[in-house]
């Protein structure tokens, strides 16, 4: 245990204050003043809801907290950008990930740090805990883990399941490439881009502009560019090099990016002035990586037209929170029995729209404190569902 001075010690920095004592809480919705009060939200009078509920399930929806609460789900494996730090240092991750669902779309959410990094493990534990809740984000799991976890979850269960590392990412970046393209007068399909990153967020950013019809695009990993015939691929990045890259690039990011109209860092690696001078005029530089991105936004604002960060104090934050509130409030509101891809780009583009005729160099992308945000993506979201035959109400 840590001494008195320790603690005065950590107070000293003004995070630890803030996180005293977790930063969320359960409040009850309705009073207890008296024996009638008792008598309905407890017993007696809770027995005939759960009756009720026993002879019609989906009455759970509509008489318990289960239609507005989300299940916030890590093993503690790949924590911001700390790694493997396990279940009880990510807690304060997942509490802030709680709090941001409560904050910005009205969303319950429960943090969920689970002591088991086993596959199996972790689907049947979540499983098993689903009937508690109306979606599960999972948070944190380190790949390539997180896809099967995911896959498997998805087929299993007949509630929203959505890897925010993956997904979130991909929704805000096509988000802010759409109306980087529109900006510098391209179409999406008329691009090539290098992303640097095959992990949960690289894969997922590719995917998704794939599915929005980006002109072509390949993926690099720690040992370079990822094509057909490369050895050592595991299954993810196999099918990445059967989707990808049709120019057959098999040297190095800095390499492929010669001619390359945009480039996504979501690796951790760095990029040199060089390689984004050789990019094609126009060029679009999303670095990434937090808390230092792949180059310097104020270098590769010398060639590049458009440049976006994962961090707050550049224009053109690339931050998940303009996601997933909304996407679950939508997929909570229409009490979707999935998060189709169809819903991630519907998402992607009612943010792109929140810019609107204010875009320019430095605003591709809405400030998470613009109010317009998470109403627009949760109606994009319940369309879209509707659409897809996911919705149920």
């Amino acid at each position: 245990m840590p001494d008195s001075s320790s603690a005065r010690n950590l107070d000293l920095d003004p995070a630890f204050p803030l996180h005293r004592g977790g930063k969320i809480e359960v409040r009850s919705t309705v009073p207890v003043r008296d024996a009638d009060d008792l008598a309905l939200a407890y017993t007696p009078g809770v027995a005939r809801v759960c009756s009720a509920i026993a002879e019609n399930p989906a009455l759970a929806h509509d008489y318990t907290w289960v239609s507005n609460v989300v299940a916030v789900v890590t093993d503690g494996t790949a924590v911001l950008g700390l790694g493997d730090i396990g279940p009880s240092a990510a807690m304060p991750v997942m509490e802030g990930k709680a709090l941001l669902f409560k904050e910005f779309a009205g969303v319950d959410a429960v943090p969920l740090c689970l002591d088991c990094t086993d596959v199996d493990a972790l689907v049947e534990t979540v499983a098993r805990l689903a009937p508690s809740f109306g979606g599960v984000n999972l948070e944190d799991i380190s790949a390539p883990r997180c896809f099967e976890v995911e896959a498997r979850l998805r087929e299993r269960l007949d509630i929203p399941v959505f890897h925010d590392d993956q997904h979130g990412t991909a929704i805000v970046v096509l988000a802010a490439l759409r109306n980087a393209a529109r900006l510098t007068g391209r179409p999406l399909g008329d691009l090539r881009a290098v992303v640097a990153g095959a992990g949960a967020s690289g894969v997922a950013v590719t995917r998704i502009l794939l599915e929005a019809g980006i002109g072509d695009i390949a993926v690099s990993d720690s040992k370079g560019m990822i094509y057909e015939g490369r050895e050592g691929l595991n299954g993810v990045k196999q099918a990445l090099a059967r989707d990808t890259n049709r120019a057959r690039h098999t040297g190095s990011t800095e390499e492929a990016l010669e001619g390359a109209d945009v480039f996504v860092g979501l690796s951790g690696s760095t990029l040199s002035e060089t390689a984004v001078a050789a990019m094609a005029p126009g060029a679009i530089v999303f670095a990434l990586s937090n808390p230092t991105p792949e180059i310097h936004p104020e270098v590769a604002a010398k060639y590049a037209e458009v440049v976006a960060t994962g961090r707050s104090d550049f224009p053109n934050q690339i931050n998940n929170v303009l996601a997933f509130p909304g996407v679950f409030r939508g997929a909570l509101d229409v009490r979707a029995a999935a998060i189709t891809e169809n819903m991630k780009v519907a998402a992607a583009d009612a943010l792109a729209a929140v810019v609107g005729d204010d875009l320019s160099a430095t605003y591709v992308i809405p400030s998470p404190f613009d109010d317009r945000v998470a109403p627009a993506v949760s109606a994009a979201v319940a369309a879209q569902a509707r659409a897809d035959g996911v919705a149920r109400i």
